[in-house]
């Protein structure tokens, strides 16, 4: 739902439907859990539920109520408790960060409700884009909270994911597995690849993804799917890592899916981390992609041009152009989208999975932290992140943009990441 007319004016009633769908949808997630999962913390290098219950909606009441339109405090002890959530790099700096405790639910469920209506109001009757105010600049603050929660549906899901699966309350999924596709990598052409954003270009972008420029990529051969647990299971039995996503039951690897537990598919994308990734190419005589060589494969063209979507310029459907925008919770075969192939003939490059790419996350030139939240990107430049392109089964269509970047660090193994190799030629 595009927030800006035609005219470039502000669409206040599609702001507040955004963001009232955004809320439903952080209340169906939390609606996945069993009541007493609510102070659990699954994934150990995470917050427990309780923190994005909070975390979500005083973001968006800081943010833009509070630090932008310059309104006071709703609970200002609240606003620190759910400030920001942790990135640490291990188990051991994770329990540094732990708290001893948390407000009741109720508590935290009527802070929600104050942020919301106090957004809400801000929607439909403040200044939102004001040439004067850094974090206003063409409603710079209104847009950062709406993808910012749904962002956070897509790594709530991550900890609900790994959650007991007796306190699991998902759905079941239909699930199919097919004879996994031919492996015939195809052949790329040297020529342009744009990446980055013009700042006049996009309603809204994040910071890391301006300014837009052109980079030069040689020639390469990329595979036309990404690899599946097929292979990635040739390279376990030679001795490889196993995926987190794996375990073994009675000798046989079984994937553990969002809400149930499956025989492994073969023809699924393997879900790993970019050091497994780099490792299983290597193994095979391969690379990982560039991010140049991604937007290479997934944007260019044959006749030179670039499109806005690997399938063209229609905007992100996941009914024909991919798993994505939370059609399912799980992968399904690759190549199930080919709607959704380049130009070149190169399958799910958005969705089934983000991709990994050999690129660390870094700065483009022109870089500068964004007013509204200028800890976004900046705290991540330090090497060990590494950039990863297209979109999961659990990313929403509003954030499926060329520019669009996201990262995380080089083990990190519960997103939903694949991959595919690449070639020099």
């Amino acid at each position: 739902m595009d927030t800006l007319t035609p005219a470039g004016a502000l669409d206040r009633e599609a702001f507040a439907a955004r963001y009232r769908a955004n809320r439903r949808r952080t209340a169906d997630l939390f609606g996945l859990l069993a009541p007493e999962a609510y102070l659990e913390r699954p994934l150990p290098l995470r917050n427990p539920f309780i923190f994005y219950d909070g975390h979500i909606p005083a973001f968006s009441f800081y943010t833009l109520v509070r630090d932008a339109l310059g309104r006071p405090s709703i609970d200002a002890r609240l606003e620190r408790v759910f400030d920001r959530g942790i990135d640490p790099r291990d188990a051991s700096a994770a329990a540094q960060l732990q708290r001893n405790g948390w407000p009741d639910r109720s508590g935290v469920q009527a802070f929600g409700a104050a942020c919301d209506a106090a957004v809400l109001d801000a929607f439909a009757q403040a200044q939102l884009d004001d040439p004067s105010n850094p974090r206003l600049v063409h409603a710079q603050a209104a847009h950062n909270i709406l993808e910012h929660e749904e962002m956070h549906h897509e790594t709530l899901t991550y900890i609900i994911h790994r959650l007991a699966r007796a306190k699991q309350r998902g759905p079941r999924g239909v699930h199919r597995d097919v004879t996994p596709p031919r492996r015939d990598p195809v052949a790329i052409p040297g020529g342009a690849a744009t990446l980055g954003a013009r700042r006049d270009a996009l309603a809204f972008g994040w910071d890391n993804e301006f300014d837009e420029h052109v980079v030069d990529v040689a020639a390469f051969g990329v595979d036309a799917y990404d690899v599946t647990n097929a292979e990635y299971l040739e390279f376990v039995r030679a001795g490889g890592p196993v995926p987190a996503f794996w375990f073994e039951r009675d000798g046989e690897f079984m994937l553990l899916g969002c809400f149930e537990d499956l025989p492994l598919p073969a023809s699924w994308p393997v879900y790993c981390t970019q050091e497994q990734a780099a490792a299983f190419a290597r193994w095979s005589g391969a690379r990982l992609l560039t991010e140049p060589e991604y937007h290479r494969a997934a944007y260019g063209t044959p006749g030179g041009d670039e499109r806005a979507q690997p399938w063209g310029d229609a905007a992100p459907d996941p009914e024909r152009h991919g798993n994505f925008g939370w059609r399912r919770f799980d992968p399904e075969p690759a190549g199930s989208s080919p709607q959704g192939a380049s130009a070149f003939g190169v399958h799910d490059l958005v969705g089934n999975g983000w991709e990994w790419t050999a690129t660390p996350f870094a700065p483009f030139d022109g870089f500068a932290p964004m007013a509204s939240y200028p800890r976004y990107s900046a705290d991540f430049f330090d090497g060990m992140h590494y950039v990863m392109k297209g979109a999961s089964p659990v990313t929403a269509p509003t954030m499926i943009r060329r520019s669009f970047r996201n990262w995380f660090y080089f083990d990190y193994p519960y997103v939903y990441t694949t991959f595919r190799r690449a070639y020099d030629r």
